[in-house]
């Protein structure tokens, strides 16, 4: 069982950051940002393997990055020029064939 717990999120205005971290109880090999916004599912942002191979979201390329650091078990993401779109709960997530995700964090971008 992996326990993962979100920080960092809130509010900010259209074209600001805000970081994200996430805390795990221990690091599998694919490890992952997803968000989910009012009324949609739930989709992947960006994930990022031990082997530091990242993949992400076409509308968050360029503009978000998504890094681990496993000697402390944390998973990071950098939001750069932050849009309205991308208003969402921010779920960490851990595992491919298993799936853990942590509570979630809300980050909310005005115009």
């Amino acid at each position: 069982q992996v326990q993962l717990v979100e920080s960092g999120g809130g509010s900010v205005q259209a074209g600001g950051s805000l970081s994200l971290s996430c805390a795990a109880s221990f690091m599998l090999n694919v490890m992952g940002w997803y968000r989910q916004a009012p009324g949609k599912q739930r989709d992947m942002v960006a994930t990022i393997t031990s082997g530091g191979l990242a993949n992400y979201e076409d509308s968050v390329k360029g503009r978000f990055t998504i890094s681990r650091d496993d000697a402390k078990n944390m998973v990071y993401l950098q939001m750069n020029r932050l849009k309205p779109e991308d208003t969402a709960v921010y779920y960490c997530e851990a595992g491919v064939t298993r799936v853990y995700w942590g509570q979630g964090t809300q980050v909310t971008v005005s115009s």
